[in-house]
């Protein structure tokens, strides 16, 4: 290439620059670099960040396939089924993501591309915020009991546990660890006001939805048990929102045709190692929120405790150099955490059992198993079905002998049995696909719900 005293767009684009923004200023500042008497090659070097980074385009779609341990046999279940499979098919396109599984509990959860619940997915170092969710570590506890009715542990329960939203006002607050609020106060993502002053209001609280409170019977020792179910509430929600944000940031300058939902932090970058130790500290808030509510009910009723185990199902495990996202989905291998007890729960639905599971690790679904029954369609399609009967008759019929209770005294039909898949079909898969081997079955003796409760906004709207 001969040398001439003028820069131009071609010489640019040999250099690897590329039309845009900083394509114009590039030139107008390399010339002015050759017309003080800097040669090419210092020049060259010198627009070497006018060069922008290169963005990460989309996978086409289909190139990445997707493990699929899940049966269809009703209309309900295969137009379920196939909504799910769309949303795995263009969230498969993103470009981190190197592998993904669906569980038998699989349901759609948003805009297309958006990851469901009962699915994994695994990247490469990238942690996506909306892959975990804004219930960050929703999880499920049990505690076994000794020679203790079922109705005392269920009475000692609701007198402890708070739903709803917000948190517990002063004087009725459980206690937060000051070591555990420290470490909160060190991490530049949890330092937050609104995420410190909610991890101390909302600590014994389990919120609304379909978090719960269950109480049941052991078949392998009838022992009763207390089973909770709820992620880590404000805390959670908050940082979220902060992770959400930065992986925008990320999104626009490394792969802005990717969706918004999807939108990653890379894992090694610092903001990526300090939004993963936020993740660790939620954890440990949310085992704390589980532990309190368990403790004060084996308190309040004078019982024993025999057994006390704990398990996540919507959260990021770092393994072999992946980053698994679990949304709806359990982890099955033994050493998923240092907590870990190699057993894990599966509820299915307020008037059946929960299942007490050892995972297989399955290759074919990614290391994971399912977290509960998940649904074929939406609340709002269920409420329309079921509109030709009462609240009250359908809870009659569906949970007949049982002691079920709405924290406000208002049945949520959408939480009923019949929102949700068929409990049995559930239990095949997970036997079909080999995903986990059921070692007890909690029997129901009754639950405590949120019930059909007002938004929040509306009570804080009607008190001012």
């Amino acid at each position: 290439m001969m040398e001439t005293e003028t820069l131009t767009s071609e010489l640019l684009k040999e250099w690897g620059h590329v039309p845009g923004k900083a394509f114009g200023a590039a030139l107008r500042d390399g010339q002015m670099a050759l017309d003080q008497g800097l040669s090419f090659d210092d020049v060259r070097q010198q627009l070497a960040p006018y060069i922008p980074t290169p963005t990460l385009p989309l996978a086409p779609s289909g190139t990445k396939p997707f493990y699929a341990n899940i049966e269809a046999q009703s209309v309900d279940e295969k137009a379920n089924l196939e909504a799910v499979q769309h949303h795995m098919t263009e969230l498969m396109r993103t470009p981190t993501v190197e592998a993904g599984a669906i569980m038998p509990d699989a349901c759609p959860a948003g805009p297309l591309g958006t990851i469901p619940v009962g699915g994994v997915v695994a990247a490469r170092n990238a942690i996506h915020p909306g892959m975990h969710s804004a219930d960050i570590c929703c999880s499920v506890m049990i505690t076994l009991m000794k020679d203790v009715d079922p109705k005392a542990v269920l009475d000692a329960a609701q007198s402890v546990t708070h739903f709803g939203g917000g948190g517990r006002p002063n004087g009725k607050r459980f206690t937060v660890s000051l070591k555990l609020l420290d470490q909160f106060r060190k991490n530049k993502f949890l330092s937050n006001p609104k995420i410190l002053r909610a991890a101390q209001e909302h600590m014994g609280t389990q919120g609304d939805g379909n978090h719960f409170l269950f109480v049941g019977v052991s078949r392998a020792t009838g022992q009763t048990a207390i089973v909770t179910h709820h992620g880590s509430r404000g805390p959670g929600a908050q940082l979220y929102k902060i992770g959400m944000s930065i992986a925008e940031k990320y999104r626009k300058k490394l792969s802005p045709k990717t969706l918004k939902q999807n939108a990653w932090i890379p894992a090694d970058s610092e903001e990526g190692k300090a939004y993963w130790e936020a993740l660790q500290l939620i954890r440990k808030w949310t085992k704390a929120n589980h532990n309190a509510l368990h403790q004060a009910t084996v308190e309040v009723c004078q019982s024993e405790m025999s057994e006390r185990y704990w398990n996540e199902h919507n959260f990021v495990f770092e393994r072999d150099g992946l980053y698994y996202h679990g949304k709806g989905a359990t982890p099955a291998w033994d050493d998923y955490a240092s907590d870990a007890t190699g057993l894990t729960l599966i509820p299915l639905n307020m008037a059946e059992p929960v299942l007490v599971v050892r995972g297989k690790d399955a290759k074919h679904a990614l290391g994971f198993s399912p977290h509960g029954a998940g649904r074929n369609y939406s609340r709002s399609e269920h409420k329309r079905r079921m509109s030709t009967k009462t609240a009250e008759e359908i809870l009659q019929e569906e949970t007949k002998g049982l002691d079920i209770r709405f924290f406000e005294n208002k049945i949520d039909i959408s939480e009923l049995p019949s929102s949700y898949k068929k409990a049995d079909a559930v239990v095949d898969q997970i036997k079909k696909f080999d995903l986990a081997e059921i070692e007890d079955y909690i029997d129901p003796y009754g639950c405590i719900m949120a019930g059909n409760m007002e938004p929040f906004w509306k009570k804080k709207k009607a008190g001012r």
